[in-house]
């Protein structure tokens, strides 16, 4: 029986010092330092054996933060673990202080195809750290080879051609990566994603320096919902880009885990389109999709089966499993505008589900680094800025 725990961190702008990333947004070598030491201290804390990070500019920063979690590790471990002299060596919790090292672990850094490199232009992409190395070469899903196309059904009662339009995806915002981890003989396959941000996506015209609806002394608010929309759009489509990578691995009989930034709650449609449906609890009350009369209802072979069919493709929240057994009643990963709400978020196939008979683990803890947290108005926001934007989520697992 092994023991794993995996994490996700969006560390928020994550680049050197003295690089603009955004437009007019850089970080001064002392400003690094400080997010540097800040981040490497959060690694070191939750001592995960899989981290999925987001926000990632440059690989090469990313490893220092890790190089630096580790010699902090170092040093906690020898002042905190007891030699051999000591007669109360073998206590278990002195293992439980231990930092383990990721001197050995593998990491898969995805970058984003939009990324030209260019000042103040900048485009984040996605890693995953794995103490326990990777199985096979890890993919990046961002690029399409075939756009998804998502055209939409005419109305009832509208007249002529009834074309109602359609939606093409070619990119996704951000890379998504894929990578299979082998844990205990069991290979699970972990993906992490940094879904389209709720921020408008405003259409600026050819020759233009910037859009209309980005002038806030000419507020536009029905631009700036039409933005909105765009972005909402946007995410959802690119959720459905990953729930088709995520069935194509539930159908192969791969235990899954899909972590990451999905910028909207557990129950927003977008984590809903990666999660699956939720199936009903009798389906032979339902008229049959090929109904001729009334009584053309699912047998209940058939409600044993359409039952079956969504199970098995679906995900589970580790958040909303934990709740489930714990007197924890609010977990949050995110606050903005006084709203305290989760946005980055664990999932995992019905493998790790406690109803599931024939599950191959089980978690057996929860936790959330958001104590760093404020939305703003809190007087030490200001001198937070440095420090990540979103709370770090952290499932455990026995294998």
């Amino acid at each position: 029986m092994a023991e794993f725990t995996i994490a996700s961190f969006n560390v928020k702008n994550l680049i050197g010092a003295e690089k603009e990333y955004y437009k007019f947004q850089t970080y001064t070598p002392e400003e690094y330092a400080w997010k540097e030491d800040w981040l490497a201290d959060q690694v070191m804390t939750m001592n995960a054996d899989i981290i999925g990070f987001q926000e990632i500019f440059e690989e090469e920063a990313l490893r220092a933060v890790i190089d630096e979690a580790d010699a902090r590790g170092r040093a906690l471990n020898a002042a905190s673990i007891p030699d051999k002299s000591k007669s109360y060596r073998r206590k278990v919790i002195f293992r439980k202080l231990s930092v383990e090292s990721y001197a050995d672990a593998a990491l898969a850094f995805a970058p984003n195809m939009a990324d030209e490199g260019l000042p103040g232009q900048r485009r984040p992409g996605v890693a995953i750290l794995s103490r326990f190395g990777f199985e096979g070469a890890p993919e990046i899903i961002q690029d399409l080879a075939t756009p998804v196309t998502i055209p939409f059904q005419p109305l009832r009662g509208m007249k002529g051609d009834g074309d109602a339009g359609q939606y093409v995806l070619r990119r996704l915002s951000r890379p998504i990566l894929k990578v299979r981890v082998p844990v205990d003989g069991k290979v699970i396959t972990v993906f992490n994603c940094h879904l389209k941000s709720k921020l408008g996506e405003h259409f600026k015209e050819p020759g233009e320096a910037f859009a209309p609806e980005a002038d806030l002394t000419h507020y536009d608010p029905v631009g700036r919902a039409l933005g909105s929309l765009r972005s909402a759009v946007r995410r959802m489509a690119e959720a459905w880009v990953l729930r088709r990578e995520i069935v194509k691995e539930l159908q192969a009989g791969n235990p899954v885990m899909a972590m990451g930034d999905f910028n909207d709650g557990e129950h927003a449609v977008s984590s809903e389109i990666i999660a699956g449906e939720v199936p009903f609890k009798n389906y032979q009350w339902m008229l049959r999709h090929d109904a001729q009369e009334y009584s053309d209802r699912y047998s209940a072979e058939e409600n044993t089966q359409i039952k079956e069919d969504i199970e098995r493709v679906r995900l589970y929240s580790a958040e909303k499993l934990f709740v489930r057994k714990s007197l924890r009643d609010m977990v949050y990963t995110s606050a903005f505008g006084g709203v305290f709400e989760s946005i980055d978020q664990l999932f995992m196939s019905r493998h790790f589900h406690p109803d599931n008979a024939d599950r191959i683990g089980d978690m057996t803890y929860f936790s959330v680094l958001n104590d760093h947290l404020t939305d703003g108005s809190h007087p030490e926001a200001p001198y937070n800025k440095l420090a990540s934007d979103h709370g770090q989520i952290m499932a455990h697992f026995r294998v």
